[in-house]
């Protein structure tokens, strides 16, 4: 069964361009370690909550807009031996000032999936 890596944060509006560029980049390098598909959303209807909320979660500041994004691999096993595969890859940036957005507010995760319709 397919494998899912999610992933949430909060980027500063002006960085849309750069944002999508850095995206791109890292696109061939996830499908070159097993990675099926590579989707990055960019915030449009995003409601603040009263308890909780996406804006919330990742501090969403008043210059800031959310995006979501996933990565659909074949299975658990192939995303962790890619993944691995990643992070060694030379292509991969490795300096997280080097990222349009505020690594440390970066919610992640990975995700069994249950139904993919």
């Amino acid at each position: 069964m397919a494998y899912v890596d999610g992933f949430v944060a909060a980027v500063p509006t002006d960085n849309k361009d750069e944002y999508l560029k850095f995206a791109k980049m890292t696109v061939p390098i996830f499908k070159r370690h097993g990675a099926l598909k590579v989707v990055e959303t960019w915030g449009d209807d995003v409601p603040d909550g009263e308890v909780t909320s996406f804006p919330m979660a990742v501090k969403r500041e008043p210059n800031e807009t959310v995006v979501f994004s996933w990565i659909v691999w074949p299975s658990k096993e192939v995303r962790n031996e890619g993944m691995k595969k990643v992070m060694e890859d030379p292509d991969m940036p490795g300096d997280v000032s080097s990222m349009p957005f505020d690594g440390k507010r970066l919610i992640y995760g990975g995700f069994e999936m249950l139904l993919d319709e």
